[in-house]
């Protein structure tokens, strides 16, 4: 077995962040294991509604001298953060491996994406200006200022553990405003080495606070009157039922950002090899756990025959489960691993559970991710490998359901007109992806389709960071998106000045 540079060499324990000082909790504390070799690298606490309270305390007051302090000093601290960032790219990525099984590829890909979050946030002293007119009426001129709020809440999921967070924490503490996050309890330690490096930075105390925890943390933050707005990035059930409901009823802001059931269709005249290449890392990169992940391959036969459709269908699909058979398994540190473990065992039991629903209900099944092969001796307790379904239905649980994890469901479509029912069938609306060389079928699509990230021949739909991560349905619940312009406007409140000199 290749001998892998862990950097973390014995187990952490974990603290608080608050008000600029590290300190311990008095909740119980639970186990952050590595997914793939099943050791533990740190313990968590599981912190009580008090202490959260402490957080939030610490960052009013630090919100009064941070809110004063000139947009140009703010970005010099993210930027010696996103400096330091790139001081510790490898170290930071191969944290994320080990706490949550992403391959390290992944993780360096994902540590790049948050650092890009810093890198438009520093633009803050352009990105934050408002808006002016002379004379709306005789000797009267006007103007619109965007204003800090306070505290922010910001729940992380366990999937993107480095990055997510950062879709928002920069823009809200470049705009004047404090935060408290709250990172998963089941990969925490990319948040606490951020805030170490924050810390180092520059930036004051009080002003990026870290309270780990469960339920009773985020149901202090949903609560808190000293909490303005939250964002928070998860299930549906949770963010519809929960997160958002519970801001309505509180009136804080909200950007819940849920989950996901993405098709990507197949043109007849797409490029083969390249569609079946972009929807290996769309379908089973990350394990499959990721929101913007393609679950559901469509081949639409526009234009075609009934015989030509399944001809064309057999060729992607063959050279589908052909591509998804190579994907190589194991340690994510292992430059030569594909694909890594899911977040834990019991992530993986109920993939497992989705496959065996898939054959109850009639789908046949190519591809068998319960029989796998590892890249060294490492324990399958958190494994599942690619599986790819066919004769998949709409109505079937493994079709409109989010599995978050590396399956498959090939269909296929009479037409256009069929797909799009299809998709706009699917309670979720967060990505889709079309793969044509037409320009006429691309425009139809990209019009029609309600989804919120669109993909014209990219399996992963995955906005930069001066655009907004974008949603509908049942994938987003709230007004304006993480990310870019509109995490600045979310941010910050539009004061209206109306002037006039006698």
């Amino acid at each position: 077995m290749a001998i892998l540079e862990e950097p973390i060499k014995r187990p952490l324990e974990l603290q608080n962040y608050i008000g600029g000082e590290w300190v311990d909790s008095e909740g119980d504390k639970v186990d952050v294991v590595n997914p793939a070799t099943m050791k533990t690298i740190a313990r968590v606490p599981i912190s009580t509604a008090d202490e959260f309270d402490e957080a939030v305390q610490a960052a009013r007051e630090a919100y009064h001298e941070w809110r004063r302090t000139p947009p140009l000093a703010r970005a010099r601290c993210l930027f010696r953060l996103r400096d330091l960032f790139e001081e510790n790219f490898e170290e930071l990525s191969r944290i994320q491996t080990m706490e949550h099984g992403k391959t390290i590829d992944e993780s360096r890909g994902e540590t790049r994406r948050g650092i890009e979050m810093c890198e438009v946030a520093t633009g803050i002293p352009s990105l934050m200006m408002g808006e002016n007119l002379e004379d709306i009426a005789s000797g009267i001129d006007e103007y619109l200022i965007r204003q800090p709020l306070g505290v922010f809440g910001i729940i992380g999921p366990y999937n993107f553990p480095f990055m997510v967070p950062l879709w928002f924490a920069p823009f809200a503490v470049a705009t004047g405003n404090c935060i408290v996050v709250k990172p998963s309890s089941e990969d925490p330690i990319s948040q606490v080495k951020i805030a170490e490096l924050a810390e180092e930075a520059g930036i004051p105390e009080g002003v990026w606070n870290i309270v780990h925890g469960g339920r009773t943390v985020v149901s202090a933050m949903l609560d808190h009157p000293g909490i303005k707005g939250v964002c928070f990035v998860g299930s549906t059930p949770v963010g519809r039922d929960v997160v958002y409901k519970r801001c309505g009823e509180t009136g804080k802001r909200v950007i819940s950002q849920c989950g996901a059931k993405n098709y990507a269709l197949v043109m007849p005249d797409a490029d083969i090899p390249r569609t079946v290449a972009a929807c290996m890392t769309s379908f089973y990169g990350n394990a499959g756990q990721r929101c913007l992940a393609n679950a559901n391959l469509m081949m639409v036969g526009e234009g075609m025959t009934e015989a030509q459709l399944d001809g064309f269908y057999k060729e992607v699909a063959d050279a589908f489960v052909d591509a998804a058979s190579r994907i190589t398994m194991g340690y994510g540190l292992d430059e030569a691993v594909q694909m890594g473990p899911l977040r834990d065992p019991g992530k993986a039991q109920r993939v497992v559970g989705y496959i065996a629903t898939g054959l109850q209900e009639g789908a046949r099944l190519r591809l068998d991710g319960r029989e796998f092969s590892l890249v060294g001796d490492y324990p399958k307790d958190a494994f599942v490998g690619p599986t790819v379904f066919e004769n998949v239905t709409p109505d079937m649980a493994i079709a409109k359901e989010e599995i978050f994890g590396p399956v498959a469901c090939l269909m296929k479509a009479r037409n256009m007109d069929e797909a799009i029912d299809v998709i706009h069938g699917n309670p979720f609306g967060n990505a889709a992806s079309i793969f044509t060389n037409s320009g006429r079928w691309a425009r139809e699509f990209q019009y029609r389709v309600e989804c919120g990230n669109i993909g014209i021949n990219i399996g992963i739909v995955a906005p930069m960071a001066f655009f907004p991560f974008s949603g509908m349905k049942d994938s987003f619940f709230g007004v304006l998106h993480g990310q870019g312009k509109e995490a600045i406007r979310f941010f910050t409140e539009s004061k209206v000045v109306i002037q006039r000199w006698f």
